[in-house]
């Protein structure tokens, strides 16, 4: 009967998965800062280059440039 218990607590057990960071490229880059220059909403700059908001506004901020429409 201990066994069962054992299998069953292992199951639950479950690895921590690291999230896939993707690399920046010189035209992404470039995108990003256009976007910013043109006051382009976050969200819709997230969509467009398929990166999530929080990397976008992370990237503008080590660049130093400033990001959406409500700066």
């Amino acid at each position: 009967m201990a066994k069962a218990s054992q299998k069953a607590a292992k199951k639950s057990v479950k690895k921590a998965v690291r999230p896939v960071v993707k690399p920046w490229t010189k035209e992404e880059l470039r995108t990003l800062k256009a976007h910013s220059k043109a006051r382009t909403p976050v969200v819709k700059v997230s969509k467009v280059m398929k990166r999530t908001v929080g990397a976008l506004r992370r990237k503008a901020g080590i660049l130093g440039v400033g990001l959406g429409h409500l700066r």
